[in-house]
């Protein structure tokens, strides 16, 4: 591993993962992470704690978030870096989101428990109490010995087809790269081509986010094909995108090791010169 190895997404307890901050920041030193960014979804709870974690251990904490949105009938995801976290038109989107998220799930699990031994206070022993979603659901699940692991859960109960799911509200992509921007952050779509040429955004919409101020685009990730990365090579390069890397970790949530793709050094240079919220701290 380079001795500047950089993971700019990685998920807490805060959200998603199955670590604390705290936890969180120990496994990036013991993976030989130089830089890490926290970027639990559509929330900076975890922000202070893995600061104060990673004092004294020479890690770099680059502190950020990924806000969910959507492209037409699409999720879509926007990493943020370096905001400003007291943004009012931020806070106000994000708690809007997280609410309705809230709703959604417990929505979902009435009906999961029409037919399933699972209970809403099974979910909430499995959540963090900040941000809580479908991933808490598929450890509520596995928990109840209902299915094996969290993927098999998406990969059944929880995928669309089976009937339970439900959408949840969430700013277009186009604002929500915009309120990033806007709040002195650095915007980055996150794994937008898991299917290949047929990404979650098209070239047209690509050319209106960078004109609202997107910085990058995540081509380093196991969950974009080959195929995919080709494309949003050739679109970083006529647009003068950042290209990054990046585990998405989620501790025991997903098979997402740190590390597994990284950020050059150039590349996060690029990134933080584009903000002015907050600035990476090194303990």
């Amino acid at each position: 591993m380079s001795a500047t190895a950089i993971d700019l997404h990685c998920h807490s307890s805060v959200s998603d993962g199955t670590e604390t901050p705290t936890q969180l920041v120990r496994a990036a030193v013991a993976a030989g992470l130089d830089t890490m960014a926290i970027t639990d979804h559509d929330s900076t709870a975890g922000w202070d704690e893995a600061l104060t974690a990673a004092a004294g251990t020479g890690l770099q904490i680059i502190r950020g978030m990924e806000l969910s949105t959507r492209h037409e009938w699409r999720s879509v995801h926007v990493l943020g870096y370096l905001f400003d976290p007291h943004d009012q038109r931020l806070l106000t989107e994000t708690g809007r989101i997280r609410e309705d998220r809230l709703n959604r799930a417990e929505r979902m699990v009435s009906r999961i428990a029409e037919d399933y031994d699972v209970t809403w206070n099974d979910v909430l022993a499995q959540s963090g109490g900040v941000s809580i979603g479908r991933p808490h659901i598929a450890d509520a699940l596995v928990a109840r010995g209902i299915v094996g692991t969290r993927s098999e859960a998406f990969e059944t109960i929880l995928h669309f087809r089976a009937g339970y799911y439900l959408p949840h509200e969430a700013p277009t992509v186009l604002d929500g790269v915009r309120l990033i921007a806007e709040a002195g952050g650095a915007p980055v779509i996150a794994h937008p081509a898991t299917r290949g040429r047929e990404a979650v955004i098209d070239e047209p919409m690509l050319r209106r986010l960078v004109d609202a101020g997107l910085a990058g685009l995540e081509v380093g990730h196991r969950e974009n094909t080959a195929e995919g990365r080709e494309v949003l090579e050739e679109w970083a390069a006529r647009y003068d995108l950042v290209v990054t890397g990046s585990s998405d970790y989620h501790g025991e949530g997903k098979p997402n090791r740190l590390a597994e793709n990284t950020t050059s050094p150039d590349s996060l240079e690029r990134l933080i010169a584009r903000t002015r919220g907050v600035e990476p701290v090194r303990a």
